[in-house]
């Protein structure tokens, strides 16, 4: 861990006020950020309770002479502290001589040297040439300078990139906005590309000045004092019961799915308290350096907040950069990343170059497949939101694991129970019991044995173990919620959330531009607002659900087309010239289908996008949080119903109404429906859930990798037929290597949390079908983790860090699949499956009647029992005898042949039955579960019932102490009490 150059001194007003704390006085501050070469500035032989204090605006090390002795001490420490930088690494970090009340600015006046967010980085070997000279040091500068992430001069760090073309003719507009971005307080430089004439990147700094306006504005928090959990005597408790823990682990092996703690940096900044920015009272704030102040991603996102509300002509909707975007002022705007991901050098020698190289070598590469993610140094690169679907992720994949080795266990039941099942023993000895045919004219008779390869298959799913596994699933999905919820909390207390919504909602600049003339009293705030008239806001969602209507009728439509392309193939299929598809005819009539619904799924999803962002657009929604969520709503319904309602037909409705022999349903009167197979319908629906799961995920893992490493390769073949050398490649700024990368997706992580979402549903309501499910949703997300954070780090430019304090509306969306999932679970079972008709078998019809379900003898006789006599003269087609066909019907010979028998009405009475006490049964496990399993730790509830009242404490401090050295400054009297 590195260490602060400068801490606090354990100091006390000259009466001790009656709400002051032991912790509060000896707590530590942790700056921003910490120079790598800090970590050597503090002696050893100095005790920890006389450290020096950090400079800061209307604070010194020198200015808390409240005791005579104490500032001989501090004194002296300083100049030894001194002495000591100057010796060893020549350049002075403290500067003692300078004003007490006033800050150094060394962003604009001196030598950067450095001191950014990359001196977080771990350096293994620190140790080497404690005494290198000086000259190194200001090489390290030009070095920087020129890598393109500082102005020409190397002294402006580089926050935000613009790109546009020399011949673009949107002239007057740029020039305006750009002249408008300086009277904001924000500094432009302009560099034309290396390997393109036509592009001009424009590049922007936010001074120091601008940042504290714009902070104080925005209500980001920073840090201003180490945080203090415990008091004197807990903390005494708490450590040996920590050390006797820490010895514990020891003697246990390692986890090797941790990461080493050398291998990344300690990111300290998370132990501190934080309150919105107030230039006014930035004396209480731990400012150690103004240029590691404010982190690249908070600079990054106050210089987009400007860039969105910066006008480029008159007129109240003509302002933002994202309407630049649009109408060709503009080509792009991005925060440039921190350098390169790579390096000449390996890491455990000469350590990380920047947080870029850090995290591809810690997290995205693919040898760190079975690591934990750094999700620390994920939020601090790309934003909390980034971090936050990671961690959403991460937590996913792990949650998987127990689901995908009970689904496993269920498969590996079925198959290793296969050849004992009763049902399959008698459909593969059934040699002499004819089914009657499946389509009207090329059909021919077949035998019961010839499913027994079905029969088999279909037991693999169908199974004793698939009732305990459908309610372990809705088990599960409930705990996976309750528990993320939990780790969401503790999250958002770490990265300093709790309070961020409330403080940094804001409205949409189209919004405000709609409707700046029509205001009204925020009733939180007190302040005017633009405001939507409720019958402006109703007429434009009644447009909205009626397109999403439409859009879903649409989707029926299309799996309406596939239904009858199955019937027409039936027939075509049955009587095919190749023997092996005339034989297997069901199947390949299934797989074409299946294959056909997924290109039609495929292709309607662009419609849908398409149609989704212009229906949010006329909705006009007020902030960018409303406008993600009801665009997300839309697509996550288009596509849910796109992808699932193949899946429900072959579910519900397949063989539901075909009718019976000599009197089956036509469509059209013309196209026979489709009939399950004997073995029943949960091999087609098994069969369209893997072809559409595997093939949907392999279309996406290449659309989120393969497509952007194809377009990044193509533009570095253009650049060489451009003529451009391997050195000019390699001398190419930051910028402009960002600028050859993909922009992020245009609707940020809707694309990543849909595809999460959908596969969810996958996972949970169908599951009872395919217990393997789970298996391929964990084998797929290992990868899915290390391809975005691949594409995050290496092939996509840096996306603005956004904050969120959760993951928007995926959750409610998630909850709601975990209840349709409970349903549709249990008329799978019921319907779907032959679970209930064997059940009822067995304790009423079976040898077994009346004396219990013991073993699978109870089932002999089932198969026959399950299938209904019909007299193949009837159909006029030359046969004649008898044949069967799967139902609970009257022999022809009976008083009322070919009508539904009393077994009919038990299975029916027992599925609706199994479906009410199924719901009810797994609900209430739900519900008790969810009661059970609170929202927040309880440790986590004290301690942030703590924090809140030690930051009044320290804040009643912090003032009070102020105003003393102010009148003390002054040469006023002053009281030991309240100034």
């Amino acid at each position: 861990m590195n260490t602060s150059k400068s801490e606090t001194v354990k100091e006390h007003p000259l009466k001790p006020s009656r709400r002051s704390m032991p912790c509060l006085a000896q707590s530590q501050t942790h700056p921003q950020s910490l120079s790598k070469h800090s970590s050597f500035l503090q002696p050893n032989h100095v005790q920890p309770q006389l450290q020096p204090q950090p400079l800061s605006a209307g604070t010194s090390a020198a200015a808390v002479d409240v005791a005579s002795e104490r500032a001989k001490v501090m004194e002296t420490l300083e100049s030894n502290l001194l002495k000591l930088s100057n010796t060893e690494y020549g350049d002075p970090f403290l500067d003692v001589g300078k004003d007490k009340d006033t800050y150094t600015d060394d962003s604009e006046h001196g030598n950067y040297d450095a001191r950014t967010d990359q001196s977080l980085l771990i350096q293994n070997k620190l140790t080497r040439q404690k005494t290198e000279p000086r000259t190194k040091s200001s090489l390290k500068s030009d070095a920087m300078a020129s890598s393109g992430l500082f102005f020409k001069d190397g002294k402006k760090r580089i926050d935000y990139i613009l790109v546009y073309k020399k011949s673009s003719p949107q002239v007057e507009k740029r020039s305006t906005f750009e002249k408008n971005l300086r009277a904001e307080g924000l500094m432009l430089e302009r560099e034309p590309a290396v390997t393109n004439s036509d592009i001009m990147f424009v590049k922007i700094h936010c001074p120091w000045e601008t940042l504290c306006k714009y902070a104080e504005r925005m209500n980001i928090r920073m840090p201003f004092r180490k945080k203090c959990y415990y008091t004197d005597w807990r903390s005494k408790t708490m450590g040996s019961l920590q050390r006797n823990i820490r010895e514990l682990k020891s003697w246990l092996p390692r986890n090797p799915m941790k990461l080493d703690k050398e291998a990344l940096p300690d990111l300290e900044e998370t132990d501190c308290y934080t309150a919105p920015f107030s230039h006014a009272r930035i004396h209480h704030f731990t400012i150690n350096n103004k240029d590691s102040f404010f982190s690249n991603s908070t600079r990054s996102r106050i210089v987009h907040h400007v860039l969105q509300r910066t006008k480029y002509e008159d007129g109240k909707s003509k302002m933002g950069i994202n309407r630049l975007l649009n109408n060709g002022t503009y080509e792009a705007a991005f925060p440039p990343h921190e350098g390169s991901h790579k390096s000449r050098h390996p890491i455990k020698t000469h350590g990380a170059q920047n947080h870029r190289h850090l995290l591809y070598e810690r997290w995205a590469r693919w040898g760190m497949w079975y690591k934990y993610q750094p999700l620390d140094l994920i939020r601090r690169y790309f934003g909390e939101k980034i971090g936050l679907y990671f961690a959403w992720l991460g937590w996913y994949t792990g949650m998987l694991i127990p689901a995908a080795l009970v689904g496993l266990f269920v498969f590996l039941y079925g198959l290793f129970t296969m050849d004992s099942s009763q049902v399959s023993k008698e459909i593969c000895e059934a040699n002499e019991t004819i089914m009657c045919p499946m389509c009207e004219r090329n059909c021919t008779l077949q035998k019961l044995n010839e499913s027994c390869i079905y029969a088999k298959v279909t037991h693999l799913f169908d199974n004793g173990g698939t009732v305990f596994f459908a309610i372990f699933m809705a088990i599960w999905a409930t705990v996976f919620l309750e528990f993320w919820k939990r780790r969401r909390a503790v999250l958002t207390y770490d990265w300093d959330l709790i309070d961020w919504e409330d403080e940094e909602e804001e409205l949409r600049p189209q919004f405000e531009a709609k409707y700046s003339q029509l205001e009204r009293v925020n009733p939180i705030t007190g302040k005017p607002e633009p405001f939507q008239p409720f019958p402006d806001k109703l007429s434009r969602l009644m447009v909205s659900v009626s397109g999403i209507f439409f859009m879903i009728s649409l989707v029926l439509t299309a799996v309406f087309a596939v239904v009858v392309y199955r019937l027409v193939a039936m027939e075509q299929f049955a009587s095919f010239k190749w023997y092996f598809i005339k034989k297997y005819w069901q199947f390949a009539t299934s797989g074409t289908g299946v294959c056909i619904n997924f290109m039609i799924i495929m292709s309607l999803n662009v419609v849908y996008e398409k149609v989704a962002y212009l229906l949010t657009d006329l909705e006009h929604p007020r902030t960018e949080s409303e406008w993600e969520n009801s665009f997300a709503l839309k697509m996550f319904l288009f596509q849910f119903v796109n992808l699932n309602s193949s899946i429900f037909y072959i579910a519900f409705f397949l063989g539901r109404f075909a009718g019976r022999p000599g009197k089956y349903n036509k469509l059209f009167n013309r196209w026979r429906l489709e009939e399950c197979h004997p073995s029943g319908c949960l091999i087609d629906l098994c069969l369209q859930m893997g072809v559409i799961m595997v093939l949907k995920q392999m279309w996406n893992n290449f659309m989120e990798l393969g497509y952007p490493l194809l377009q990044n390769w193509w533009s570095r073949r253009k650049m060489k037929r451009r003529g451009q050398t391997m050195e000019n490649k390699i001398s190419l700024p930051q910028w402009e290597k960002d600028w050859n990368l993909q922009p992020m997706n245009l609707h940020g992580l809707m694309d990543e949390y849909l595809e999460m979402v959908l596969q969810f549903g996958f996972t949970t309501i169908f599951v009872a079908a395919f217990p393997l499910a789970p298996l391929l949703a964990l084998l797929n997300n290992i990868i899915e983790i290390r391809l975005d954070a691949y594409k995050f780090v290496t092939q996509w430019r840096r996306p603005m860090p956004a904050r969120a304090t959760d993951i928007g509306i995926w959750y409610g969306i998630l909850e709601g699949i975990g209840v349709l999932a409970v349903i549709t679970n249990a008329f799978v079972i019921a319907i779907t499956s032959d679970y209930i008709p064997r059940f009822v078998y067995a304790y009423k019809y079976g040898p077994c009647a009346d004396q219990g379900y013991r073993q699978e003898k109870c089932l002999k006789g089932y198969v026959n029992s399950s299938l209904s006599v019909f007299d193949l003269s009837e159909l006029g087609m030359g046969y004649s005898g008898y044949c069967r066909y799967r139902d609970y019907r009257a022999p022809p010979w009976s008083s009322t042949p070919y009508e539904f028998t009393l077994q009919f009405w038990h299975v029916l009475a027992a599925r609706l039955a199994f479906i009410i006490v199924f719901e009810h049964l797994v609900f209430g496990i739900k519900s008790f579960i969810a009661y059970l399993i609170p929202d927040i730790p309880k440790d986590l509830c004290d301690r942030m019932r703590r924090e809140k009242y030690l930051v009044q404490e320290m804040m009643y401090e912090a003032e009070l102490e102020h105003l003393q050295r102010e009148r003390k400054k002054n040469g006023k009297q002053y009281h030991h009490e309240w100034p």
